[in-house]
């Protein structure tokens, strides 16, 4: 990659790439009970996939 600043796009398709297994845990939860999806049911593996993103997000 060039020395040019990253695109913001860019940027989180690296974080994605880096929080697979956080992601899948937590669409493997949303997926679980889809036609009962509410606010907060799936908080603990959101907040794990947040944090990951933000880590990922903060590295250059």
């Amino acid at each position: 990659m060039s020395t040019a600043r990253a695109r913001p796009i860019e940027k989180f398709a690296r974080a994605v790439a880096q929080c697979s297994s956080q992601g899948a845990a937590y669409g493997k939860c949303i997926a679980a009970d889809f036609n009962n999806v509410k606010k907060d049911k799936c908080i603990d593996d959101f907040l794990k996939l947040k944090e990951c993103y933000m880590a990922a997000l903060k590295k250059k």
